[in-house]
């Protein structure tokens, strides 16, 4: 049970830390177009996401997969940038039109896990239990993006309901605000 308190903690502080800033900056342009009323929705795509995270870092782990930190490290706010793109041209935010997010937070996830897993390979390579310290971090990972979600929604709801800010125009705002710091992010990233 201690490794899997270790890596439940691994797995909260890296979406929970400020370190983690590509990490918490894709998780609020996921969420930023939907509203409290749709969290079902959003739980299954930070699920989504967490399992697309998953099965890149478990891969990694096992040293099935290898790539380049550089072009992982500038992808990662690309994905970002990609996400809020598609963000900015939603018009209706009806479960039809944002079903596309389902598909980024798999697919991105997928290229998110290859961030983490060159530290926490060596971790799990030394341990006996790497199926136990894998799902540890996974849980850890999921029950801090959950967190940001919950917050990011109840935010979403002050800001919509009682302010009465147009739904539309704060999911452009929050869009082009974490595009514009991912573009940065990117940039400075460049692997060649």
């Amino acid at each position: 049970m201690s490794d899997f308190s270790f890596y439940f903690g691994l797995g909260w502080e890296h979406i929970m830390s400020w370190d983690a800033m590509d990490h918490l900056l894709f998780i609020a342009v996921l969420a930023a177009i939907y509203i409290i009323h749709d969290w079902k929705q959003v739980l299954i795509l930070v699920t989504a996401f967490t399992l697309g995270h998953s099965l890149t870092l478990a891969l990694s782990v096992l040293d099935i997969i290898r790539f380049s930190q550089a072009w992982v490290e500038f992808l990662i706010p690309c994905t970002i940038v990609i996400t809020a793109i598609s963000n900015l041209f939603q018009k209706k935010f009806t479960p039809r039109s944002i079903r596309i997010n389902y598909f980024l937070a798999l697919f991105f996830g997928l290229i998110h896990g290859m961030g983490f897993a060159n530290t926490i390979r060596f971790m799990l390579a030394q341990d006996q239990s790497i199926g136990w310290g894998l799902f540890g971090f996974n849980v850890g990972l999921e029950a801090g993006q959950i967190v940001v979600v919950t917050v990011l929604l109840l935010l979403t709801e002050v800001i919509v309901n009682p302010i009465k800010i147009n739904r539309r125009e704060w999911v452009i705002f929050l869009s082009a605000a974490i595009f514009s710091l991912s573009l940065q992010m990117a940039l400075s990233r460049l692997p060649f």
